[in-house]
């Protein structure tokens, strides 16, 4: 897979504890970046697909066992 390269422009703060935190887990700001990206992007896939299968259950319907409720006079026979 080509990889591209890509500008990013964070407030020094922010990127002085990414840094720590890269270091922390042995990674790159590269690679955690790359890493966290990918998996935003297969989460918003699994939500649409999840969102899908809920979309087409509700079309269908689902048979819940209802029944007409009795009449008061059934209700109330002894």
């Amino acid at each position: 897979m080509m990889k591209t390269n890509v500008t990013l422009k964070l407030d020094s703060e922010l990127l002085r504890e990414v840094k720590i935190l890269a270091a922390q887990n042995g990674s790159s700001i590269s690679a955690m970046l790359s890493e966290s990206l990918e998996r935003l992007v297969r989460d918003r896939g699994s939500y649409a697909e999840a969102r899908k299968r809920a979309q087409a259950r509700l079309r269908e319907g689902m048979e819940l066992g209802w029944r007409p409720p009795r009449s008061r006079d059934e209700l109330h026979e002894r």
